[in-house]
């Protein structure tokens, strides 16, 4: 072999891959270095401190609103700004809006409902403002605004200050809605046909159907009042989507969400309820005063669309026992006979079958199926079975007088669609509308997963606002439920939640949500919800900004979620960091304080969660 030389052209390249090795060591050593200093860096979880650098604001209640775990930046008591889509690099806060809008409901304007025809109450219905409109301010809370008291005690009182109308409390002072104690209403439970309570109304109706084997979980109460009736049946564990519009009884759906029960401002008018095909296990009317039997039987056939097979539906007030009451009532035996018979007829077209009719109450029942009522079309002409197939649509959608048919049905005692689990199993069973493969591409398997991401997600809620798991928060909104995984996993909480679902969503799981026992509406969030302002404690927004950001400016939809979010509320936003970044560029103009903080899987995930607090403010007539 011959002898090498230092300088030989191959011990050199030995020495350069040497070189390169050691290179590749020492950089590939200095990435996994610096690979775990970010990861532990990240690893962090929202907490207080009371060496926070964020003020507290000081309210006139005696409730604690801390939030979040201690020892961080972000005070959950109440200070959390997000901001919108701004080209300008200058910060320009939201101004207020002007004092006499403390109580402006977008979309259910008086000024813009005198528009349009009085015929059907048409005018009642949502009108929403064109983009011209549309106001870029902060809806203020009225002066010495208080944070609302807690559940149960809400049921029974609400601050005055918060709700500033006495006129239930004089035009209904005979039949106990409402009373005025000091700067507190009291709620005595009664209504125009139980003066001596909702609580021993209810009692009357168990005695004749029962509401305690948990059958009965979903119910909808047509012209709410107050909704004594739903508050009253939520320690029966049924839930009560309570609607009534904003007319003469001011502030009625507004005192029911003071109190801590569901409702929403609605009216039967022209357009079906925002609500899906068989979604309630029963429906109530206490002297609502819609004319059941006009225009060839539109509301109460809207009520048979809604109404599960087999649902109840309550009758109380007039006509029922017009012999007794019909001088009160100042109208005649003859006409309220009539409107009895009329009512009688129609629910018999509709295959109801009277159950009962005892004092003041009457109740019929919705076939289980369609079997028989098909073949009762050779008798009864009208109303038609509907030749729409799509009973769920519901969102701006025309009523039909004509009977929505049920899902076919192999035999006679078969429920039509599916039977429901009783109440409380009915929440994790699979879903009939899952179950029969109804809504594409939704397998048992997906619903299970999801059962499980929920509780997963909602276990880290709680490390980043403990006071979620204490009841600081009772009113929930979820801007784009899905499954309502998200209600599911809060069911052992003090809370409800109004599960919303887009109308233009890939699929159409509203359905879902009513077979496990929840409720919600129909909701474009490019548009205000039907409610009043200060109604949530807490809103929950999983991908909305995504879905809607290509529709319309997210500025309008941050702007509604502070117009219905009460002072010192939580938000909860799950989106990509691109679009929560362009979120909290509003956000820092609302007089909200917020943060961005990592996925419950860790801060590899593109996924992230914007947490916020909407600060306590009223307005302030010095600066007006």
């Amino acid at each position: 072999m011959g002898k090498e030389y230092p300088d030989s052209p191959k011990i050199h390249q030995m020495e350069l891959k040497k070189r390169r090795v050691t290179h590749i060591v020492f950089v590939t050593g200095l990435c996994i270095l610096f690979y775990i200093l970010g990861s532990w860096q990240n690893n962090t979880t929202l907490t207080l401190n009371s060496n926070s650098n964020l003020k507290k604001v000081e309210c006139e209640n005696d409730f604690p609103l801390s939030g979040i775990a201690k020892e961080e930046t972000l005070d959950f008591e109440a200070h959390h700004q997000i901001t919108l889509e701004e080209t300008t690099s200058a910060i320009e806060k939201f101004p207020p809006c002007a004092p006499n809008l403390t109580e402006y409901t977008p979309c259910e304007d008086f000024s813009r409902g005198r528009k349009f025809p009085r015929e059907k109450l048409a005018y009642r219905e949502r009108h929403c403002p064109a983009k011209h409109e549309l106001l870029l301010c902060l809806i203020p809370a009225p002066p010495k605004y208080k944070t609302p008291l807690s559940w149960p005690q809400s049921r029974d009182f609400a601050w005055y200050a918060n709700i500033p109308h006495k006129e239930l409390s004089i035009e209904k002072a005979v039949q106990n809605w409402i009373q005025v104690e000091g700067e507190r209403f009291r709620f005595p439970g009664g209504g125009t046909m139980f003066p001596l309570g909702a609580d021993a109304y209810i009692d009357d109706i168990n005695t004749l159907i029962s509401l305690a084997d948990g059958k009965i979980r979903t119910a909808i109460d047509t012209g709410c009042g107050v909704a004594s009736f739903g508050a009253y049946l939520l320690k029966r564990d049924i839930i009560t989507m309570s609607f009534a519009p904003r007319d003469t009884h001011e502030a009625q759906v507004q005192f029911a969400l003071e109190r801590g029960v569901p409702a929403m401002i609605g009216v039967m008018a022209t357009r079906r309820l925002p609500y899906p095909a068989r979604s309630f296990d029963m429906a109530h009317c206490s002297r609502c005063l819609i004319p059941w039997y006009d225009y060839d039987g539109l509301y109460l056939i809207e009520v048979d669309r809604v109404l599960r097979p087999g649902g109840y539906w309550i009758l109380s007030g007039p006509p029922i026992r017009w012999k007794k009451y019909h001088r009160g009532w100042e109208r005649t035996q003859e006409d309220l006979k009539k409107e009895q018979d009329s009512i009688e007829e129609l629910a018999k077209r509709l295959c109801w079958k009277k159950v009962i009719e005892k004092d003041d109450l009457a109740i019929w029942q919705k076939p289980i199926n369609h079997v028989e009522c098909v073949e009762s079309r050779r008798i009864f002409k009208t109303p038609h079975i509907c030749k729409d197939h799509n009973a769920d649509a519901a969102w701006y959608k025309e009523m039909e007088a004509c009977i929505t048919p049920l899902p076919e049905v192999s035999k006679l005692d078969e429920v039509a669609g599916g039977k429901v689990e009783r109440w409380p199993e009915r929440a994790f069973a699979i879903p009939p509308r899952i179950a029969v493969g109804s809504i594409p591409s939704l397998t048992p398997k997906k619903f299970e997963d999801d059962k499980k991401l929920w509780r997963d997600r909602v276990e880290y809620y709680n490390k980043i606002i403990p006071a979620l798991s204490h009841g600081r928060y009772r009113n929930i909104m979820d801007m784009n439920a899905y499954l309502g995984g998200f209600a599911a996993a809060l069911m052992k909480y003090p809370a409800w939640v109004m599960n919303t679902v887009p109308p233009n969503s890939d699929h159409d799981t509203l359905g879902v949500i009513y077979e496990r026992g929840f409720i919600g509406t129909y909701h474009d969030w490019c548009e205000a919800f039907s409610t009043y302002p200060r109604t949530y404690d807490l809103i929950h927004a999983n991908a909305i900004f995504s879905i809607c950001q290509d529709r319309c400016d997210i500025t309008y939809i941050l702007l509604e979620m502070d117009r219905i979010l009460r002072p010192e509320g939580a938000v909860i936003i799950r989106d990509t960091v691109d679009v929560l970044t362009k979120v909290q560029t509003i956000t820092d103009r609302m007089r909200w304080k917020s943060k961005i903080m990592d996925h419950e899987s860790g801060p590899f995930n593109p996924e992230k969660i914007l947490v916020a607090i909407k600060t306590y403010w009223t307005f302030d007539a010095s600066t007006q």
